[in-house]
């Protein structure tokens, strides 16, 4: 069971190394674009090219969902970045129960947005947590994780990235384990669990009077989406990539500058140290470095970008 790129290597390595799959379970199609064109999720499309049963159940709050799922009788039920709760029925189907795949160090970041919060919190690693799941949200205990350094330059589409592939070799470790009764569940310590929630595109607009590394960390956690934006001459200008100079001297928060550095790069103050910005994009441009927008841009240098506490 899952929905986004994340679980695509899960599901292709147990293909891969001959376990059976009875059925692939994602969310319905979504419809996007000005046609509304049905679109799949990424794990519909790799299980269509596996030559896999797919089943695309709205819910599983009724009799006959969850009766179709256990016709199939699974042994154990993965789940990766599926979207949908559980009800105990369907805990209760497979006879090795329903393994979850959540990207942190449960208990630290339950929840919807766990890859960005680490990024957010400047944590130095990251991690997976393989856990068997009960009715609470990624509460259950935990049979196997791994842990992974996080990276100055991450993002958090790049740490996904990371995370999904040692997820499926970690998986093909666990159900071997699991399945021999050699795995001996860990219950989660409450008193260290921390909980995240769904990111919305509002949370990506920038306030200049954060310290520049707050921000710095904002711009990675939040690419690839919803995106850290900023307004500029009425549209919307994303911040792709930046560094923070915290010792530079202080300028108004929202100023831009130009900075004396290698290359075209330009600075804007923050409450805290300058962000030296790299990579932008404009609404309705493509994203690209500042040495090629300023040509076009000049007027940047000296403006004061807004903020939610000057608008």
């Amino acid at each position: 069971m899952g929905t986004p790129e994340f679980a695509v290597p899960s599901l292709e390595h147990l293909v891969l190394n001959q376990h059976q799959v009875a059925a692939v379970y994602t969310p319905p199609d979504s419809r996007a674009g000005r046609g509304r064109t049905p679109v799949s999720s990424p794990v519909k499309r790799s299980a269509i090219k596996l030559g896999l049963t797919v089943i695309q159940p709205v819910s599983f709050k009724s009799r006959e969902a969850v009766a179709e799922l256990a016709a199939l009788k699974p042994d154990v039920i993965v789940v990766a970045g599926f979207g949908q709760i559980l009800p105990q029925p369907v805990l209760d189907i497979p006879a090795g129960g329903c393994l979850n795949i959540h990207p942190s160090l449960l208990p630290k970041f339950r929840g919807a947005s766990p890859v960005a919060a680490a990024i957010l919190a400047g944590d130095g690693f990251s991690g997976l947590s393989i856990m068997l799941m009960d009715a609470g949200l990624d509460t259950g205990p935990v049979l196997l994780q791994a842990q992974v350094a996080v990276s100055l330059k991450d993002t958090a589409g790049s740490l996904t990235d990371k995370l999904s592939l040692i997820s499926a070799h970690l998986l093909l470790d666990v159900l071997p384990r699991w399945d021999s009764g050699e795995l001996l569940p860990r219950h989660q310590d409450e008193s260290q669990s921390s909980y995240t929630k769904l990111l919305t595109r509002q949370e990506g607009e920038i306030d200049w009077h954060l310290p520049a590394v707050d921000i710095w960390r904002k711009v990675r956690a939040f690419q690839p989406w919803p995106g850290c934006f900023t307004g500029w001459q009425g549209k919307q200008l994303k911040i792709i990539e930046a560094v923070p100079l915290p010792g530079e001297n202080k300028i108004k928060p929202g100023q831009v500058v130009t900075l004396n550095r290698e290359g075209p790069v330009i600075g804007v103050g923050t409450g805290e140290g300058i962000l030296a910005v790299l990579k932008v994009q404009l609404e309705g441009k493509r994203a690209m470095s500042v040495a090629e927008f300023l040509p076009g841009q000049p007027q940047l240098i000296g403006a004061m970008l807004p903020s939610d506490k000057t608008l």
